[in-house]
């Protein structure tokens, strides 16, 4: 087996359902469910204007830093409503995709965003479309055409491993892995989770809630409440 020169045309997917349920929560909200865990660093941001949330099964590219050759063939073989999910092994000095490409995964395959561990180019034109693109940064700097590279293997793309098939969700706070093995199972919990978190937002814009934890949190952790003002003499 060519290990580093493979392309994998199948992987495990989520059920259509579990991907439309999922567009519907924050990324804060499945975060906070999953023990804060998932969210892919914030050195990954929001690059284009979306009308919705990025939702779909992660389609994974590992990338040879610098290089698109692999990512071209992602062209040819993800499919209708994919993430396209790019590992360039943290190297951040050329942009491995741009309008060109962006267009072909739009237009071609219709995917539902990419996200890229790295630069991205054309960043005039893709500001401004409604293809949720998430990138680390911008540079004119192109790539090469060389290889190696891998699709459809288990990635690290944001300090987050990805595996084909895992539920990519992504907002204006950042992206976020879900396993796919945890999506439907974790969905319900999300759900409960979100309708409390509106209701206790709404709380606090009209004035019944209440932060009465606090006090008991706060002693609980040793802190020290002191009604004077900061004196360094008395610190020395």
């Amino acid at each position: 087996m060519q290990v580093g020169k493979r392309i994998f045309l199948k992987r495990n997917l989520p059920q259509k359902e579990v991907i439309a349920a999922y567009r519907k929560l924050p990324s804060s909200n499945v975060a906070d469910c999953m023990n804060r865990t998932g969210a892919m660093a914030p050195r990954i941001k929001l690059m284009s204007k979306p009308h919705e949330e990025m939702c779909g099964p992660a389609f994974t590219v590992h990338n040879r830093p610098g290089d698109n050759l692999t990512i071209y063939a992602a062209l040819k073989y993800c499919h209708e409503g994919d993430i396209v999910v790019i590992d360039n092994e943290n190297d951040n000095t050329r942009a491995v995709i741009g309008e060109v490409m962006m267009t072909w995964l739009r237009d071609q395959r219709h995917v539902a965003g990419v996200v890229v561990d790295g630069p991205i180019r054309d960043i005039d034109s893709l500001r401004n479309w409604d293809l949720p693109i998430y990138a680390v940064s911008t540079t004119p700097d192109g790539p090469y055409k060389e290889g190696p590279g891998e699709i459809n293997v288990p990635i690290s793309c944001g300090n987050v491993s990805v595996n084909p098939g895992d539920v990519i969700l992504g907002d204006a706070d950042g992206v976020i892995k879900i396993a796919l093995e945890e999506a439907s199972e974790l969905l319900p919990v999300v759900q409960d989770f979100h309708k409390k978190d509106d209701a206790k937002a709404a709380s606090f814009h009209d004035g019944t809630g209440n932060i009465n934890w606090l006090d008991e949190e706060l002693k609980n952790k040793n802190y020290e409440i002191i009604d004077d003002i900061y004196r360094p003499e008395n610190y020395r």
